[in-house]
């Protein structure tokens, strides 16, 4: 019988719960689950905040939320799970970042803190309670954690990147009132 220590069983409760949240989002993006607006109303919206796109973009992050969360959870392809939220994470605080930092004003905390936490998954492994571990982590290899995020990097600094210049290039055709009436 094999006797797991407690880092494993503590890895097991941070991918469980941070997985589930993840996947549960991804599910609102994707299917409208939970209250979600599906790949339709998430594309719209998309589209309002300058992610464009709007449906590639809610497809985009439903499957890196959905997907990463769901491997996360399961401990399974560790790095490139925990490298797709941790970038659908980045996205969404662009997203909030002008509200500031706590998420009771609208700001990125709440999508910091799950990005970060996936990030640290992908980095520290799964642990003995996860399915790479049963499959002899043969998705879970040294090289694959510096390739995924390498990937997701490249792929947010893009989109990222494209929607800040969407964003800046709207505001400056907006004039500005210069008298009250």
């Amino acid at each position: 019988m094999t006797c797991y220590d407690r880092r494993d069983l503590g890895l097991l409760l941070l991918r469980l719960g941070t997985g589930g949240v993840l996947a549960a989002h991804g599910a609102q993006k994707l299917f409208g689950w939970f209250g979600g607006g599906g790949i339709e109303g998430t594309g719209q919206f998309m589209e309002s905040i300058g992610y464009v796109p709007g449906r590639a973009s809610a497809m985009a992050a439903g499957l890196a939320e959905a997907g990463g969360g769901t491997l996360l959870a399961l401990g399974l392809a560790t790095p490139a799970a925990g490298a797709a939220a941790a970038g659908a994470m980045v996205g969404a605080s662009a997203v909030h970042a002008p509200n500031g930092f706590f998420n009771q004003e609208g700001g990125f905390e709440y999508a910091a803190s799950l990005g970060l936490t996936a990030a640290g998954l992908a980095v520290i492994g799964p642990g003995r309670l996860s399915l790479d571990h049963a499959l002899g982590h043969a998705v879970n290899r040294g090289w694959m954690l510096p390739a995924a995020f390498a990937v997701t990097a490249a792929a947010t600094v893009v989109t990222v990147g494209a929607r800040s210049r969407r964003l800046r290039k709207a505001k400056e055709g907006e004039q500005e009132t210069l008298f009250e009436e």
